[in-house]
């Protein structure tokens, strides 16, 4: 997969993106509510979706037990990443990742968002800010010169400092003619490491960051990633294109 693209296909990649943004700004906080299943939550951003002339792109991605079965990553407290949708209700006091992948004649968005169900303690909070933070700093540093090493720096440094982890395990991505391209984009790293970054790159950053260890484990479902202490986690994400030597955000709504 060729790392550049051209103006006309980051245009195509923000329509793409502008969907999600969308469903997080004006059709999540209408239902994502205590008493809600996360399945019930999935159906909803697939019928969006769909009306919109998208395809969710998550379902029938190939997993270590089979095919992903459902609209969007749904992963809650404790779970890191790719948690499957089913009949676990959401709480008060909870924080809830939804991860959202869509195609659109044939270009693909792709961004992640935590919220918080209703009050949540102190803890979790700054969770929230410090990894949604995090993600605006590794942004920071995707510009022309830099190496991706550099963004990989600057979110651990930040996150560490606060005296959080980042996952190891999981990263950053290209994305725009598939769900998952070339390079991967890791949320820890060196400064000067790393691939150069240049005009018509087009990837995501998405730092998944854990109150304790950032070691994690995958559950029975082949899918649901879990962080290994049981502690928190929060999972921002933004697909972004450098076009004149800056990142340009595609997946936040214009």
């Amino acid at each position: 997969m060729r790392l550049i693209k051209t103006l006309d296909e980051i245009k195509g990649i923000k329509k793409a993106n502008q969907i999600i943004a969308k469903i997080y700004e004006d059709i999540i906080p209408q239902y994502l509510k205590p008493g809600i299943t996360t399945r019930e939550i999935d159906k909803i951003i697939e019928e969006y979706i769909r009306r919109c002339g998208a395809r969710p792109a998550c379902i029938g991605v190939e997993g270590i037990y089979g095919p992903f079965p459902s609209a969007t990553c749904i992963s809650v407290n404790e779970e890191v990443v790719h948690g499957v949708p089913g009949d676990r209700v959401i709480k008060e006091g909870d924080i809830v990742s939804l991860d959202i992948v869509t195609e659109l004649d044939g270009f693909y968005g792709d961004s992640a968002k935590t919220f918080a169900i209703g009050e949540i303690d102190e803890e979790s909070k700054r969770l929230l800010e410090v990894t949604e933070k995090s993600r605006e700093i590794g942004i920071e540093q995707a510009v022309v010169g830099n190496r991706l090493g550099d963004i990989g720096h600057a979110i651990q440094h930040f996150v560490e400092k606060n005296d959080f982890s980042v996952v190891r395990d999981f990263a950053g991505h290209g994305v725009g003619l598939a769900l998952h391209e070339d390079p991967m984009v890791p949320n820890f790293g060196r400064k000067g490491r790393g691939l150069k970054i240049e005009n018509g790159m087009v990837f995501a950053i998405e730092p998944m960051v854990n109150v304790g260890t950032y070691k994690v484990a995958i559950l029975p479902d082949g899918w649901t990633v879990v962080t290994r202490d049981g502690k928190r986690s929060a999972h921002f994400e933004h697909s972004i294109a450098i076009v004149d030597g800056k990142a340009v955000v595609l997946s936040q709504l214009d």
